[in-house]
């Protein structure tokens, strides 16, 4: 996101070290350049925090999820697509570095129109996987029975198909506009005439199909949720499916919570923008390159969330990362399956490092790590 609406936001009036410059105007670009100057060191260690925990912690998601079979639930399946779209996000941190760094782009014509697609089809990929998995919840939570033939893997999977194809249809206007501009050696979008029509377009429509428009759908999704837990919390009581699907849901609203928190002041600062010109100083890039980070930072925090709020991914990540549970630590299911099968087969039955019964994973001695 950072690639496109950097450019739409302040590529007129506000800047960060990740803001291209505005070809019209040297003197502000001299500006800006000056005051990022104190911020080009701790600009580089932020980036490269948020780029190893995001990379790792998104890997580590995707490779859980294709990993082990138990995994593979639907919800699952979309939050796959969501650590895809946040793990393209993040690759992106190295190429903006480089340009806060060199203040220039060095990567030429082609891969500035790769850079700045990819960047924003991540955005756009990851707002429409959130509202895909609440739109999930609602089915699941409201019309748990006839929704049964769209709660599939198989649906999932066309599903995440369709969200990646939407946002580089969305993202279409990037792909053609964007090129290195001679004037600044800077890679951003230059809008056909008239060029201040083009720009305020852009912004609403990213802001509207990126941003506002998949949070009313996704407000009305939870809302609806409450309304129907509520209805049927005192009739139906407490059975043990009621309590997964409400510890899904509450897994998926807290996604969505952060998600918002960490973009909504990057989208309001842009419609602001729009009504009120904001000035170019110290004050104002500071905060923007904190409004910038703040937005990587949530492709950071989702696997830290899956690992806290998902018993599942919490268990697969442990796997991974060879956690050992401490000594005599076991589950009952772990010792009865192999009690039953010493009884059946009359053979000693060894610890394995993969024990599986009747197709699900069992508990295990060696155990890896989170989302």
């Amino acid at each position: 996101m950072d690639g496109y609406d950097n450019w739409t936001l302040i590529s007129e009036n506000v800047s960060s070290s990740s803001t291209q410059p505005n070809p019209n105007s040297t003197h502000n670009n001299n500006s800006v350049a000056a005051a990022l100057m104190p911020f080009n060191v701790f600009t580089l260690v932020v980036y490269i925090s948020v780029f190893i925990v995001g990379l790792l912690g998104n890997t580590l998601v995707i490779y859980v999820v294709i990993r082990y079979t138990k995994m593979k639930t639907v919800t699952n399946l979309y939050i796959l697509n969501l650590a895809l779209a946040d793990e393209l996000y993040i690759l992106g941190i190295p190429f903006l570095g480089t340009n806060s760094v060199l203040s220039y782009w060095p990567y030429g014509d082609l891969f500035c129109k790769v850079y700045m697609t990819a960047d924003a089809m991540s955005q756009f990929s990851s707002t429409f996987c959130l509202t895909v998995m609440s739109i999930d919840r609602y089915l699941a939570v409201v019309h748990p029975i006839r929704s049964v033939k769209w709660r599939k893997p198989q649906v999932a999977k066309i599903f995440n198909g369709v969200v990646w194809v939407v946002s580089f249809l969305i993202v279409l206007p990037v792909t053609i506009y964007s090129h290195v501009q001679e004037e600044v050696n800077a890679c951003n979008i230059t809008w056909p005439e008239p060029h201040k029509f083009c720009s305020i377009v852009f912004i609403l429509y990213t802001s509207i199909l990126g941003f506002f428009g998949p949070l009313v759908v996704i407000c009305l999704c939870y809302l609806l949720i409450v309304i129907k837990v509520r209805s049927a919390g005192v009739r139906a009581g407490r059975t043990k499916r009621r309590k997964s699907e409400r510890k899904v849901t509450r897994m998926v609203v807290i996604i969505v919570l952060v998600f918002v928190l960490c973009w909504l002041p990057f989208f309001t600062t842009n419609i602001v923008n729009l009504v009120h010109i904001i000035p170019k100083n110290n004050t104002n890039v500071t905060v923007y390159f904190f409004l910038v980070i703040l937005t990587y930072v949530n492709s950071c925090a989702n696997p830290i969330l899956y690992a806290f709020l998902s018993d599942n991914f919490r268990q697969s990540f442990q796997k991974v990362l060879c956690v050992h549970k401490p000594n005599g630590v076991g589950t009952a299911s772990q010792m009865g399956g192999r009690n039953t099968a010493y009884k059946e087969n009359h053979i000693p039955v060894l610890p394995t490092r993969n024990p599986t019964q009747n197709g699900k994973m069992q508990s295990i001695q060696v155990l890896c790590k989170q989302y």
